[in-house]
């Protein structure tokens, strides 16, 4: 059968590649770090990484390691189960209490992914008497997640808060029992904030539910680090967070959704990726505790990535880039056109910067970009250093 599909799927991909659409896969030879080896073509080599999420250096932070290591001798390396049957150990319950205790929620609810977090929360809450009204740019697995409910789908402009009212309307209109606005609090692509003071008000007025997806805030977003809802002084406000562990939270894996306690508990009896997959491995529970102990002790990382994301932002707005605008640690550098995006990369490696360019369908056609993401872990050094390189890569993109 597979050998009258081949030709199809070789076709496609042949496809993706002359469209200067083909993603490929770099390995690296280190630990997730400011620096770290690289395969490029064919010879390995020290580069800077500007293209990860570890928003605040502690993907190998000494603290974070060894606390794994001791966990790995506690607890072992993995449960063999899911939760309800014989996966969940105290250290699963105790990161669970801390998360909640530091996002200001009622309980919380651990996932293998923040993918499966977000692709578990809708179908549970929501029946095909409700609505969930969604912004266009919400990340994918918003999208899937919202795929497998039965609840009426609206969506509005990317933070275009007149047309969330109209959505809101609409719904309220057609009789939904529940209503649930969803959001990321950053977007990924982008770096632009959600406004979620005047989301929560709206959500006020039509009797609305709101949902967070703070992936790319938690840990680093807000006076003390706890995401987005802090920032704009709403975190008795929004009604569901959702998050990774796999980001500014240490950068292994899993997620979470911290709640209204009715909802989490709901959740842990109907929530399919809850029910059906392994529980976290407890050595990333363990290192996620002692990462929460290393956010409530001490500002400095914050301190540290904010300095180097202005620094970064205000250099390459002199030296003449299309840089979006804002103050986040996502600092997407504009091309327009893939293929180019994608030799810029290149030229940018060759260079020692490792990043990675950004084209259709994870942005929109004619809007290819190079995302650079900044971490606490890099110097002061490392960021003109990088500067200058995206200098010297346009120079010779144009030759």
């Amino acid at each position: 059968m597979f050998d009258s599909v081949r030709d199809d799927l070789r076709a496609t991909l042949d496809e993706i590649r002359a469209a200067g659409l083909h993603k490929p896969e770099r390995v690296i030879g280190t630990p997730q770090s400011a620096t770290v080896a690289v395969t490029a073509g064919g010879r390995p080599g020290e580069v800077l990484n500007f293209c990860a999420n570890n928003y605040l250096g502690l993907a190998d932070h000494p603290d974070v390691v060894a606390a794994a290591h001791e966990a790995l001798d506690r607890w072992g390396y993995g449960m063999a189960s899911v939760r309800f049957i014989c996966g969940t150990q105290e250290v699963h319950k105790e990161l669970e209490a801390r998360l909640s205790a530091f996002l200001g929620q009622e309980d919380t609810i651990l996932y293998s992914s923040c993918f499966d977090a977000n692709g578990g929360v809708f179908e549970t809450l929501l029946g095909a008497e409700d609505a969930v009204i969604s912004d266009a740019l919400n990340h994918a697995s918003i999208i899937d997640g919202i795929r497998l409910s039965k609840a009426g789908r609206f969506r509005y402009a990317n933070r275009d808060l007149a047309d969330l009212e109209t959505q809101l309307k609409e719904a309220t209109a057609g009789g939904a029992r529940r209503k649930l606005i969803v959001t990321d609090g950053v977007f990924s692509m982008d770096g632009y904030v959600a406004p979620l003071a005047e989301i929560c008000d709206l959500a006020d007025r039509y009797d609305a539910m709101v949902m967070v997806d703070d992936s790319h805030a938690v840990g680093f977003v807000g006076p003390t680090g706890r995401g987005t809802p802090e920032l704009h002084g709403v975190m008795d406000r929004v009604d569901i967070i959702t998050g990774t562990l796999g980001k500014a939270l240490g950068g292994a894996s899993g997620g979470y959704v911290a709640a209204r306690a009715e909802i989490v508990a709901l959740l842990r009896q109907r929530s399919r990726p809850y029910l059906f997959s392994n529980t976290l491995a407890p050595v990333i529970a363990a290192a996620s505790l002692k990462v929460l102990d290393l956010l409530e002790s001490a500002d400095d990382l914050r301190v540290r990535l904010a300095e180097n994301t202005a620094l970064f932002r205000r250099r390459m707005t002199e030296e003449g880039f299309d840089i979006l605008p804002g103050d986040h640690a996502i600092a997407p550098v504009m091309i327009g056109d893939a293929s180019e995006a994608g030799r810029m990369a290149e030229l940018l490696l060759e260079r020692g910067v490792y990043v990675i360019g950004f084209s259709y369908p994870v942005v929109p056609q004619g809007q290819a970009r190079i995302r650079v993401q900044l971490s606490a872990a890099h110097s002061t050094e490392d960021v003109n250093r990088a500067v200058d390189a995206f200098v010297a890569a346009r120079a010779a993109l144009k030759d």
